[in-house]
This record gives C-alpha cells, sequence and structure tokens, in this order.
C-alpha cells in the first residue's frame, strides 16, 4: 500500500515525460555560459559540429591538464622566501655570556684532573665529552672516597669569578656597568655571566658603532685547565644571543685570546619560517621552563624529562624542579644516560616529526670580528702605572672587547607559502575562463545538470525495478518457467 502510494506520487510528478527531457537538455545546451556547447548544438553544418566538437574538446582537455598541475604544485607545498631590511631609530642590544677559558681556581684542589673529569660528566649534557678509559678507575677511587663532594658548589665556589679584580672596565653606549649586571649561569665552561639577561629592562642603543666595551683580567696564575686533557688556550669566550634564549656555545662561541682586542660588529636577523607542512616548525609547541620556545631550550628540557625518569633526579644545569642529582648518580646514571638518548634518537632536532622542530620565529645576531694587539708603549705605560702591573702581566691577561651594531637596521628573513588557497582559486578561474569563458557560475550550472539527470536516473531505476525479472532468484525462476512450459502443453 505504501509504496505503491509513493511509487504513483514518483511517477506522476517527478517522472518528467520524453519530450521534456529532451527539451530541458536543448534549453540547457542552449543557455549555459559555458561557451561552445551552444554552438554545437545549433550548428547545422556537421563539418562545423566537428570542428566544434573538437575545440571543446582540446579546451577541455588543456583545462583540466592545467587546474591538475596547478592542485599538483599546490599540495608540494612550495614556499618562497624574501629579504626585508629594516632600518630604525634605535635597536634592541642582544645578550652577551661571557666566559674565562681557564674555569678553576688552580689551589682550589691538588688534583684538578679529576675535579675536569667530573666537569666533563656534567656538562656531556650539553656538549658531548668522551672520558677515557685509562682514567675512570681514577675517578671511580675519588667518587666513592667523596660521596658528599658536590661539582656545583665547588664550581660556584671556586670557578671564574666576576668582580672588580676581573672585569677592570665596563662601558656601556657612555654609561659604566658593574659585575652586578651580569647574571651567573652555569654552561660547559663552568662560571659564566651574562650582560642583558632576561630579567633586566630591554637595553637599546641608538647610534651604530657604540656598544658594550669591557676590559677582562684572566689571571692565569690563578685560574687553570688540564692542558693534558686539551684544554690549553687562555682568554675569553663568549657568545650572543637574545636575552630570552639560553647562552649555546657549542660551535657558536668566540674566542679572544690574552693580549688582544677584538672587535665585534653585530646585525640582527629575524628569520621566519612557515608552518608544516609548507615549513618544519610547530606553532603550537611551548616549553615548560622558558618563555620562548628554541630548539636549544627544547633539547635541555627534553633531556631533563628523560634523565629524571631513568635517575630519579635532575642535573642542576638542566631546568626543572626535580630533586638534585649527587655525584654518584651523575657518574652512574646520568652519564650513561646523555648517551642513551644520543644512541637511541629519543632527543631529536630538525624536521616536524622531531621532538624540537625547528621555532617559527629565531632573532641570531651573525657578527664580524677583528683583532689587533692590545696595548702600544703608550698603552702598556698607561695600564702599568694605572693597574700597578708588568707590561708582561698585561700581554698574558688583559682582554678587550668591544661589541657594537653594525648599522642600525635589522634583516627579516621570511618563509612565504609559493601559492595560497585565493592564488590557487585565480589560477583555476583564470584557466577555466581563457580556455572555456567558464566561471563559477558555469560550474553550478554544470552541477545541477548533472544532479538533475543523476536523480532522474535514480527515478527512472526505482519505478522499474519492480518490473525486472527476479535474476537474483534462479530456482524460483526456472520452477516458473516449468509451470509455464506444463500449461502450455495441457492446453
Amino acid at each position: 500500500g505504501i509504496l505503491e502510494k509513493i511509487r504513483l506520487c514518483l511517477i506522476k510528478k517527478l517522472q518528467p515525460h520524453l519530450e521534456d527531457r529532451r527539451k530541458y537538455h536543448q534549453e540547457f545546451a542552449s543557455s549555459t555560459s559555458f561557451h561552445g556547447v551552444h554552438n554545437i548544438v545549433h550548428t547545422q553544418s556537421k563539418p562545423r559540429k566537428v570542428l566544434w566538437l573538437l575545440i571543446v574538446a582540446g579546451c577541455l582537455a588543456v583545462v583540466v591538464w592545467q587546474i591538475c598541475s596547478r592542485f599538483i604544485y599546490y599540495f608540494s607545498w612550495p614556499t618562497t622566501t624574501s629579504v626585508v631590511v629594516q632600518y630604525v631609530e634605535n635597536i634592541k642590544f642582544p645578550a652577551v655570556t661571557f666566559c674565562n677559558l681557564n674555569r678553576f681556581q688552580a689551589h682550589a684542589v691538588s688534583n684538578l684532573k679529576v675535579i675536569f673529569y667530573i666537569w666533563n660528566i656534567v656538562s656531556a649534557i650539553q656538549q658531548k665529552v668522551v672520558m677515557e678509559d685509562k682514567y675512570s678507575q681514577e675517578l671511580n677511587d675519588f667518587i666513592l672516597g667523596n660521596q658528599n663532594f658536590s661539582i656545583k658548589e665547588f664550581t660556584w665556589k671556586n670557578g671564574f669569578y666576576l668582580n672588580s679584580s676581573t672585569l677592570l672596565e665596563c662601558d656601556f653606549f657612555g654609561k659604566p656597568c658593574y659585575p652586578q649586571d651580569f647574571e651567573h649561569v652555569f654552561t660547559e665552561y663552568g662560571n659564566c655571566f651574562t650582560f642583558n639577561h632576561n630579567d633586566l629592562p630591554a637595553r637599546r642603543v641608538s647610534l651604530s658603532g657604540r656598544g658594550l666595551h669591557l676590559l677582562f683580567d684572566v689571571q692565569q696564575d690563578q685560574f687553570t685547565d688540564e692542558p693534558a686533557l686539551g684544554y690549553t688556550d687562555a682568554g675569553i669566550t663568549f657568545v650572543i644571543h637574545s636575552p630570552q634564549d639560553l647562552p649555546r656555545f657549542d660551535g657558536l662561541g668566540l674566542l679572544t685570546p690574552v693580549g688582544m682586542h677584538a672587535q665585534v660588529a653585530i646585525r640582527q636577523l629575524k628569520s621566519i619560517i612557515q608552518e608544516y607542512p609548507w615549513g618544519e616548525c610547530k606553532p603550537d609547541i611551548k616549553l615548560q621552563y622558558h618563555k620562548i620556545y628554541s630548539t636549544n631550550g627544547c633539547m635541555l628540557e627534553c633531556k631533563a624529562r628523560y634523565i629524571q625518569d631513568w635517575c630519579g633526579c635532575l642535573p642542576f644545569i638542566l631546568p626543572g624542579n626535580g630533586t638534585e642529582c649527587d655525584l654518584l648518580k651523575f657518574y652512574k646514571c646520568v652519564y650513561p644516560a646523555v648517551y642513551d638518548i644520543e644512541i637511541k634518537g629519543l632527543c631529536t632536532v630538525g624536521t616536524h616529526n622531531s621532538t624540537c622542530p625547528a621555532p617559527c620565529e629565531e632573532t641570531d645576531y651573525p657578527t664580524t670580528v677583528t683583532y689587533s694587539s692590545f696595548g702600544g708603549e703608550k698603552a702598556m705605560q698607561y695600564f702599568s702605572t694605572k693597574l700597578k702591573k708588568s707590561p708582561e702581566y698585561i700581554r698574558q691577561n688583559l682582554v678587550r672587547i668591544e661589541i657594537k651594531y653594525h648599522d642600525l637596521s635589522y634583516k627579516i628573513t621570511q618563509q612565504q607559502k609559493a601559492l595560497t588557497v585565493s592564488e590557487l582559486l585565480a589560477d583555476v578561474g583564470g584557466q577555466l575562463g581563457l580556455f572555456c569563458g567558464a566561471s563559477m557560475i558555469t560550474i553550478i550550472e554544470l552541477l545541477e545538470y548533472v544532479f538533475t539527470n543523476f536523480c532522474w536516473m535514480c527515478i527512472f531505476l526505482l519505478l522499474k525495478a519492480p518490473e525486472m525479472p527476479q535474476w537474483n532468484n534462479p530456482s524460483q525462476n526456472q520452477s516458473t518457467h516449468k509451470e509455464k512450459k506444463r500449461g502450455i502443453q495441457e492446453c
């Protein structure tokens, strides 16, 4: 009953007559904005029909080829890089972290070699340092005999310090600065000190050629390194970085030997990287202990998580609030864990699917360094009188460093999408308009035409289905055929 009523309704209202369908096709071909179709329909000459059919087919083939190529190009996620130089009236001065290449006081302990081995274990978290096996027994005996020894306290008390005796002069943009303007930080060089750290208001310079001027006394007779382990230099190493970033000396530190005057000209370079899949950055990544995301900070936090899970403690040079590792855990657990992290690739950096992908925004400070010998004859006489030191001592201990901007500008290197969605649509629309004279309205017309014919086909199949033979039940068809045959024979 109900199905039959629906069928009758479809027959009366939805299923058009054959003549109406033909009229609909003809009206569509005559009125559509798809150029060339009405020429095929209304042209009486067969050669012209064939010609226009070939033209329309050729244009369609070209349009399909062009549109497919544009979509393939878009889904290859292409990028372009633009470089813009922006000049300003004043510019922020970066942070600068200074370290003495001579890390420990010579009188602090009789066996400096063991102290350096211990510090190698600590600094291996930031920089790979391979310890020779021939010293492992000596180190093991020291650790077992000094359970309460703290390398952190030892370095803090007996490492390089910054006061009026080691920082002889400090001047920033014409104003004096003092040791208390520097913040202490642990690095692979032990005690280091950062000028213009993140906790201070931003320092700016408004004139190129002027910046930070420093004069250090490295005091070689008091601080020393172990030559047997390869530490043979004397001077100051420093790294220029953003105030929000941690100092990273591995491959980035600048060295100034004693008796030298280093003039450092810096530029500010801002890099903006597109997010995946165009670039390798992921803007949703946040760090727990750093306000600004950086790959170095991310790597340190990653290592801190794994080490705390494996060893139940946290090294003091890593960010976090866990229990501090003692010396025995450093030697027995932390040191092997760092190499396990490296070998297994648990903390990776670079691509979007790594633990620490590239930052979306990053500020670097490319430098140009020039050197000259520190002090002529008159300068030696002046400093000898002022410092009450011999010229030989000045040549062997003093280091002068000047850091200034090359000019008041910064360069922005920005990675941009080579093809956006709007540009893709514009390309597709241009190809359709050029070869077929079509537009978005034409596409809607074609969709409406296809949808209408699809509905008619569905209605036709729905109405004709009850009249079709039961092909799916061959046994029933055979029995029906036999009954008909028997009826004919009886007749």
